[in-house]
């Protein structure tokens, strides 16, 4: 038989024979040689026509069973996890993980085969997130930073000028610095809430919802009166930990947040006036009241905060408006990010139906600029 016309089994079995024949001391060895390299070249091209076959027959029974699986492996093999984070079956089970603390339902639905991190929330959450932090309008404005531990911000307390140096003169002497540093300690940010066992039940979309419009809102908005907070306790004169903020005692007036601007740093730029509402409609009532023709708020950006005293309800020395530049005096260290970690416990109020979830938020907040912002205080 010619080897080209040969299978598999007559290629082994001929192979078989010539491994007897080399036992044989008159064996042509030069001719069995170039005999099993014919056989091997034989035996390639017998599996190259198998393998051949073999796809051929697959992509037969793909089409006659109506699937297409290349892309179903393109799906599964996807690194962007947005469209997956889309769909019903990771919604629902992100529900489930809040509930229950096991990411595993997650895991095995994401693209990316993870079994540690940050379980990617669906993209609605994230929105309902964001959303949060834009309704706080302080928290837009803010500089925003993600950064482990304690951050630590150095800032001029005081530095001698520069000075013009004639050729031939003495020296100028050397700048004398004082620096001082403000340390961010984040903090626990927490909301609680209790939820029937009713709306538990709700489908996935609609308890996350639920709970995370709530949540969120409350600690972006704990956010932001704790900013108002560190700014209302900052001094009037810089120290070794703390940047100044200065005061400006004044009743409030047609030229008043002209003044307080006036008290600012050259580099506070992108100046804000944070107020009560209430003291928002006393400004615009002063200003008709007066005729004034020009902008009482002298064409400022204007956020809204009421834990600031209102003008009408503000004592002698109460700060009733904040006039300044947030991003560049106020610095806001979210180590694990904007998100916020929810706790689900079913434990503790199951006598009476409910369940207790809690949400947190880890956060450092702190004034980090000198004079970059300005407390306007009611005078006598």
């Amino acid at each position: 038989m010619e080897i080209r016309e040969m299978q598999m089994s007559d290629i082994e079995a001929r192979k078989a024979e010539i491994e007897t024949m080399l036992n044989n001391e008159d064996a042509d060895l030069d001719a069995l040689n170039a005999e099993v390299d014919e056989l091997n070249k034989r035996a390639s091209e017998i599996k190259e026509e198998a393998e051949k076959r073999d796809a051929l027959l697959s992509a037969i029974a793909e089409h006659r069973e109506g699937i297409v699986i290349a892309e179903q492996k393109e799906e599964k093999s996807m690194s962007n996890t947005v469209e997956i984070r889309n769909t019903k079956e990771y919604i629902e089970a992100y529900a489930n993980y809040i509930k229950t603390g096991k990411a595993d339902e997650c895991r095995a639905l994401l693209t990316e085969n993870v079994t540690g991190g940050t379980i990617p929330v669906p993209e609605f959450v994230y929105e309902t997130v964001k959303r949060a932090w834009e309704r706080e309008g302080i928290m837009t404005l803010v500089n925003r930073v993600s950064l482990p531990g304690n951050l630590k911000v150095g800032f001029e307390i005081s530095a001698t000028d520069a000075e013009i140096h004639i050729e031939g003169t003495e020296a100028p002497e050397e700048e004398k610095l004082t620096l001082g540093v403000v340390t961010l300690v984040p903090q626990s940010i927490k909301k609680w809430i209790t939820i029937s066992d009713e709306a538990i039940d709700l489908g996935g979309e609609a308890f996350l919802r639920y709970i995370y419009e709530e949540l969120t809102h409350k600690i972006a908005k704990k956010a932001a009166d704790e900013v108002i907070a560190k700014i209302e306790a900052s001094p009037a004169t810089s120290g070794a930990n703390a940047p100044a903020v200065p005061v400006l005692k004044q009743d409030m007036g047609l030229g008043t947040v002209t003044s307080a601007i006036g008290l600012l740093s050259d580099e506070a730029t992108d100046i804000t006036l944070v107020m009560n509402k209430s003291t928002w409609a006393d400004f615009r009532a002063l200003a008709l009241q007066a005729n004034y023709p020009l902008d009482i708020f002298d064409e400022r950006r204007v956020v809204f905060n009421n834990t600031i005293k209102a003008y009408s309800e503000a004592a002698e020395n109460e700060t009733y408006i904040i006039v300044g530049d947030l991003a560049y005096g106020v610095t806001v260290n979210l180590p694990n990010g904007d998100d916020i970690t929810i706790k689900y416990d079913d434990l503790s109020l199951a006598e009476s139906d409910l369940v207790k979830i809690v949400g947190r938020m880890y956060a450092g907040i702190g004034v980090v600029a000198p004079n970059a912002l300005v407390k306007v205080t009611k005078g006598a």
